[in-house]
């Protein structure tokens, strides 16, 4: 398990293959709770190539010295993450 935020990975691997790769990570909050957004890629095993990008938001607690996921939110499509996009600025605005 990670002991700090940079260590905090979705990369997955099985048998040799990186079925999620990582492709960035943007830490938003430190701490006893830690936000994470990550960019990532997953294996399409039937077409033998990675899909298109996607977004999730990971939510960690930090015990005993260990992060362990609490909460993700996925987002699936460029499509989508405009949408939030969208919806963000709207509310928060160009303060």
């Amino acid at each position: 398990m990670a002991s700090t935020p940079e260590e905090l990975t979705v990369n997955y691997t099985e048998d040799g293959i990186d079925i999620v790769k990582e492709l960035d990570k943007v830490i938003l909050t430190k701490g006893a709770w830690t936000t994470i957004i990550f960019r990532f890629q997953e294996w399409n095993r039937g077409k033998e190539e990675y899909g298109q990008e996607k977004y999730t938001i990971r939510r960690f607690q930090k015990r005993n010295g260990e992060y362990q996921a609490k909460s993700k939110f996925n987002i699936s499509s460029k499509d989508q993450a405009k949408a939030v996009i969208s919806a963000l600025q709207g509310w928060v605005g160009d303060d």
